[in-house]
């Protein structure tokens, strides 16, 4: 295979997995070159975008090419070759030319009473959270900040599971913060700051970068979980959260673990997040999946019978964005079908992925390594084991296999429960996966497997 198709198949797979802007920043600038035997050579612009790429997505696009069908022991080299491969210029800001040094950009502060950065969600304040048993903590304390911004609970840190409502608190504050002329918000996403951060230094205007995270009076800074492992942010982090502190001005985190759980985050970080309060949202119980359903649909021009909506409420169970979805999808057929009603039948069907979904995330890796390890005969600890012998290594294969095909967990969620690197998991799920196309008794064994785990063994597809 060319080096250019194989890089082009590897990006689509980047693509998925990739938040748009850091694609566009990381993996567009870079050009294949040509592939020599195992060894395919990739092309960037200047020394910064080699270290960091071989720094931070290395594996990441090792893993891609892999994915598109690059062999087990590809390598990758980088060729730096200045001047020809900048991101596609904006043809509305005139360009320096070679001669002329690249103009810094100027970052003021944020006027009294404006937002900095990304828009709030004009949904996400206090009227539209819907309370309830696994939230109403959270919310008195969010509550709590927006009225004293600085004084109570700083930091506030809200951590949780994805889609139960951490966003919505933290813009709700925001929101609530702006209705008075005299205070100015920050709110931006750990991955906007991080690549906010990587072009100050390369533009050399790490001082802007500074003073604009330091002269607001409230920082929403979301998903604070990506900082493990980024040591100089953590750096600059660490003193822009020590500057607004000692100023007293509110700081408010979300995360989807606590803060001395996030790998690779240096100790007086996670010290000084837990400084203030710290408060987890959980899944919504059954009641206030259904508050939730009525309150949503009181905006709606349609509306579904108790009967479907106490449905969707037993069945989605794993967070309020899930339910919302369900909700709309719902609504809508029943909009674009106004001479055919939705019987329970019916949506079944129409939500017959997201109840898979949510059948595969009530699954856990620990409770596959178990079945695995009765199936096969073996202790539990033989899962994470650094042992070798094809006895344990097989069924080791088969529980990543099933780990990656019945459950929501990532590729590095996955290989931490194994103790184990991802490109190893990736492997296990390649390898048990052409074995079974010539192998019986292993595929039996999987269905039989799978069946304990109450996964169907007729409609999985192995």
């Amino acid at each position: 295979m060319a080096a250019q198709s194989l890089w082009n198949l590897a990006c689509e797979h980047l693509k998925a997995v990739l938040h748009p802007d850091v694609f566009n920043r990381w993996i567009a600038i870079i050009h294949p070159v040509a592939l020599q035997g195992d060894t395919l050579i990739l092309r960037v612009d200047n020394d910064y975008y080699q270290t960091w790429l071989q720094d931070n997505y290395l594996q990441l696009i090792v893993s891609a090419l892999r994915t598109a069908g690059a062999n087990e022991n590809l390598l990758i080299r980088f060729d730096v070759q200045a001047g020809e491969l900048s991101a596609p210029a904006d043809a509305s800001v005139p360009q320096p030319t070679p001669d002329q040094p690249r103009p810094r950009p100027r970052l003021r502060r944020p006027p009294k009473g404006a937002s900095l950065n990304a828009t709030l969600n004009a949904k996400f304040t206090f009227e539209e959270f819907v309370m309830g048993p696994s939230n109403s903590f959270a919310h008195a304390a969010a509550l709590a900040v927006a009225q004293a911004p600085g004084r109570a609970y700083n930091p506030l840190f809200i951590y949780g599971q994805t889609g139960l409502g951490k966003t919505h608190l933290m813009q709700a504050v925001g929101h609530r913060a702006l209705q008075s002329e005299a205070i100015s918000v920050a709110y931006i996403s750990l991955e906007t700051m991080l690549n906010e951060y990587v072009e100050s230094v390369q533009t050399r205007t790490t001082t802007e970068f500074r003073n604009k995270y330091r002269s607001v009076d409230v920082l929403l800074v979301d998903d604070i979980h990506f900082l493990g492992g980024k040591e100089r942010l953590q750096e600059e982090f660490f003193y822009t959260f020590n500057a607004l502190y000692d100023a007293r001005k509110q700081i408010i985190l979300t995360s989807d673990r606590p803060a001395s759980e996030i790998p690779g985050l240096e100790q007086r970080l996670v010290s000084r997040f837990e400084w203030g309060l710290v408060t987890e949202l959980e899944k919504p119980d059954l009641e206030t999946r259904l508050a939730i359903l009525r309150y949503k649909q009181t905006h709606a021009k349609v509306h579904l019978s108790d009967e479907l909506l106490n449905f969707i409420a037993e069945k989605v169970k794993s967070n309020v964005r899930s339910l919302e979805g369900a909700l709309l999808r719902a609504l809508s057929f029943v909009s674009m079908n106004p001479g055919r009603p939705l019987t329970l039948e019916a949506m079944r069907y129409l939500l017959k992925d997201l109840l898979d979904k949510e059948n595969r995330q009530e699954l856990t890796c620990d409770a596959i390594q178990r079945a695995v390890a009765e199936h096969f005969g073996l202790r539990l600890t033989d899962m994470s084991s650094k042992q070798r012998p094809r006895s344990v290594a097989q069924p080791r294969q088969v529980a990543m296999y099933l780990c990656r095909r019945l459950t929501s967990q990532s590729l590095p969620e996955i290989a931490n429960t194994f103790g184990k690197t991802h490109a190893t998991v990736l492997h296990a799920c390649k390898t048990i996966k052409d074995r079974m196309d010539v192998e019986a008794n292993l595929c039996d064994s999987i269905r039989t497997i799978a069946k304990k785990l109450n996964c169907d063994p007729i409609s999985f597809q192995l």
